[in-house]
């Protein structure tokens, strides 16, 4: 069923409310610290055996005060597995290419980096054995919180059923309850710095 306007409105200002709280704190960390928990992060996911048996992975490039990516897309890169990370569109939905290591990648849409490989489209996502994303924050039933645009929802409701899932967050993102709607997709992990993986329902 569908949500009325004031209960969309309700769930937009809460969801704007945690987004708010969630970047303040990130603010906060430094530099090395975000350095750090990216390692951490790089570790845990790298010891996942979901992932030792995956050919292709969806993945992402940081920004900002997101935990770091890039020794994680550039670890599997050199172990052999395929990486695929996002092409943003126009319509805020991603198109994919493969990475092909540090030198591949070129600035692309609102300063992102980007793969400067051929687009493969929006379903190439599909082809992962394992997919990772970003978050600001994920609750214990899976459900995650990200930016507003809905890029890695549309996304995520691409990919099968019985494929990992993966958030990306600091420690103290994993929350009881995140507000979420109808068209919000959950994720199957996440891993934190100190925690490591945790499955959740």
């Amino acid at each position: 069923m569908d949500c009325t306007d004031p209960e969309r409105g309700a769930l937009r200002s809460r969801k704007l409310a945690l987004r708010r709280t969630v970047l303040a704190n990130r603010k906060l960390t430094d530099q090395p610290e975000r350095d750090a928990a990216g390692r951490s992060i790089r570790d845990a996911v790298l010891s996942l055996p979901e992932i030792q048996m995956a050919g292709t992975v969806a993945a992402y490039l940081s920004v900002g005060t997101e935990p770091d990516t890039r020794g994680l897309v550039y670890a599997l890169w050199k172990r052999g597995t395929y990486v695929l990370l996002p092409l943003l569109q126009t319509d805020d939905d991603l198109d994919w290419a493969s990475y092909e290591g540090p030198d591949s990648l070129a600035t692309g849409p609102r300063g992102l980096l980007e793969p400067t490989e051929p687009p493969r489209g929006v379903n190439a996502v599909t082809s992962a054995d394992l997919v990772i994303v970003p978050a600001l924050a994920v609750d214990r039933g899976g459900m995650r919180l990200g930016r507003g645009g809905g890029s890695y929802d549309r996304a995520l409701a691409r990919v099968g059923a019985c494929i990992p899932t993966i958030a990306l967050i600091y420690d103290d993102e994993l929350l009881d309850q995140v507000p979420a709607g109808a068209l919000d997709q959950p994720v199957r992990m996440v891993a934190q710095p100190r925690e490591g993986i945790i499955r959740l329902r």
